[in-house]
């Protein structure tokens, strides 16, 4: 039996609030020809959980926050931005004379 516990944190970024919750890493099974993963921080959201970066046993809270931030920065803000629409407003002609 594992002793591990499961740890969360909120943090506002940007105006916008993000659960992150650590899991317990797994070892490898052959049998199921998964490989071996550490602990790891993930991103709740829409009742699916993404994967941000190992779990460091006694990291400070805020560099642990400060990472987090940045990875937000990394993978959900650029992506926002690399799938915004793009608004072209027309801008009437003038008519001539």
């Amino acid at each position: 039996m594992s002793n591990y516990k499961t740890d969360q944190c909120r943090i506002l970024h940007r105006g916008k609030e993000f659960h992150f919750v650590s899991y317990e890493g797994v070892e490898a099974n052959l049998a199921k020809n998964l490989s071996a993963a550490p602990a790891m921080w993930y991103l709740m959201r829409a009742g699916h959980r993404h994967a941000v970066m190992a779990q460091i046993v006694g990291q400070e809270a805020l560099e642990r926050d400060r990472l987090l931030a940045e990875w937000l920065d990394t993978e959900v803000f650029a992506a926002m931005v690399a799938v915004a629409p793009v608004i072209v407003r027309a801008v009437p002609r003038r008519r001539s004379a």
